[in-house]
C-alpha cells in the first residue's frame, strides 16, 4: 500500500474508533483519546469524566471494549489506560456533548449557550467560542454564536492550542450541531507580551519648567577644533583621509585619457591615408612602365618597317 493510501486507511480508522467511543462511553463523559502504536502493541489512552464507568464492575466494561476493537477493527493486543479529566468544563468534547443533551431535553438554545460559556469562563479559560447550527428555533436552518474572551481561528495557536470538540443534538425538527472551542488556561500564544518591572532602564533627561521640548530638540553645534600653523610642522605629516578611489574620479586623469584616445585615432586616420596614397602611387608607376613597354615595341617595328623599305628601293635601283 502506497504511504498517501495508508495515511488515509490510518485517519479514517482513528475516526472510526472515536465514534465507537463516543458511542459507549457517552454517559460515562468522553472526552477525547490518544492512540500510539508500541512495540508491543497499540496503546490508547482515554478521557472520561467518570472512569469508574468506562471500567465497569470488576472490569467488565473495558474488556468487552478491548474485544470490539480487536475484532471491529482488528487492532493487535490493544493496550487501554483510563485518565480522569480534572476540569470537565475545560473540555471541549465534553461541554459539545453537555450542550447537546441540554438542547434535547428542551433548554431553549440561548439560555443553554450562554450557561454554558460563563462556565467555561468560570473554570479560567482565556477564551471559548460556541456555535449552534441548524434547525434551532424554526422550520429554516440557521447560525447562532456565542463568544467570550480570546479566540484563535486560523494558524498554527488554533490547530496547537485551541482545545475543538463537537457534538450532535437530535431534535424533532431535526438535528442541530454543536461546535465547542476552547482555549484553556496559561495556554501560550504568539501575541502574548510580558512587563519585567525589575530591569533597570536609563534615565531620560526631562525639561525644566522654564523650558519647552523645543529646546531639547534643538542640538548643539559641534565644536570645530583651532589648527595653528605650529601644530602643523610640514604638510607632509597632514594625515588625508583615505577615500576610496572607486569613489573619487580625477579630472586630469579623464581628460588625459581623452586626449590619449583622440591622439590614437587621428594618427590611426593618418596611417590609412599613407597606405592609401601608396597604394594609389605603386598602381601608377605600374602603368606607366606597361605604357613604356608598349611604346618601345610600336617604335622598334616602326623601324623595322623603315629598314625593310629601305632595303627594297635599294634593291629596285640596282635593277634599273
Amino acid at each position: 500500500m502506497a504511504d498517501e493510501h495508508q495515511f488515509i486507511e490510518n485517519g479514517l480508522q482513528r475516526a472510526q474508533i472515536d465514534e465507537f467511543f463516543g458511542d459507549e462511553l457517552g454517559r460515562a463523559g468522553y472526552g477525547g483519546m490518544d492512540i500510539a502504536k508500541t512495540p508491543m502493541g497499540t496503546q490508547i489512552v482515554l478521557k472520561a469524566e467518570k472512569p469508574g464507568m468506562v471500567i465497569g464492575k470488576g472490569g467488565k466494561n473495558i474488556r468487552k471494549i478491548t474485544t470490539e476493537l480487536t475484532e471491529r477493527f482488528g487492532m493487535d493486543d490493544p493496550q487501554i489506560d483510563v485518565q480522569e479529566v480534572d476540569e470537565p468544563d475545560l473540555n471541549a468534547r465534553i461541554v459539545a456533548d453537555r450542550l447537546a443533551n441540554a438542547l434535547e431535553r428542551g433548554w431553549y438554545f440561548r439560555k443553554a449557550g450562554h450557561t454554558t460559556i460563563d462556565r467555561i469562563m468560570d473554570a479560567g479559560a482565556l477564551g471559548a467560542e460556541i456555535v449552534l447550527s441548524g434547525k434551532v428555533t424554526g422550520a429554516r436552518s440557521r447560525v447562532e454564536k456565542f463568544n467570550r474572551g480570546y479566540i484563535k481561528h486560523n494558524g498554527e495557536p488554533a490547530q496547537t492550542v485551541v482545545d475543538e470538540g463537537q457534538g450532535v443534538a437530535v431534535m424533532k425538527l431535526g438535528t442541530i450541531g454543536v461546535t465547542v472551542k476552547i482555549i484553556p488556561p496559561g495556554a501560550q500564544l504568539p501575541d502574548d507580551f510580558r512587563i519585567n518591572e525589575d530591569v533597570e532602564v536609563d534615565a531620560v533627561e526631562q525639561a525644566d519648567a522654564d523650558e519647552g521640548v523645543e529646546s531639547l530638540l534643538e542640538a548643539e553645534p559641534e565644536e570645530v577644533p583651532d589648527v595653528s600653523e605650529s601644530d602643523v610642522a610640514d604638510e607632509d605629516e597632514v594625515e588625508v583621509p583615505d577615500e576610496d578611489p572607486a569613489d573619487v574620479i580625477d579630472e586630469e586623469i579623464v581628460e588625459e585619457v581623452i586626449d590619449d584616445a583622440a591622439d590614437d585615432a587621428s594618427d590611426e586616420a593618418d596611417e590609412d591615408a599613407a597606405d592609401a596614397d601608396s597604394d594609389d602611387q605603386a598602381a601608377e608607376e605600374d602603368d606607366a612602365d606597361d605604357l613604356d613597354e608598349e611604346v618601345a615595341e610600336e617604335a622598334a617595328d616602326l623601324v623595322a618597317e623603315m629598314e625593310d623599305a629601305e632595303d627594297d628601293g635599294d634593291d629596285k635601283e640596282e635593277d634599273a
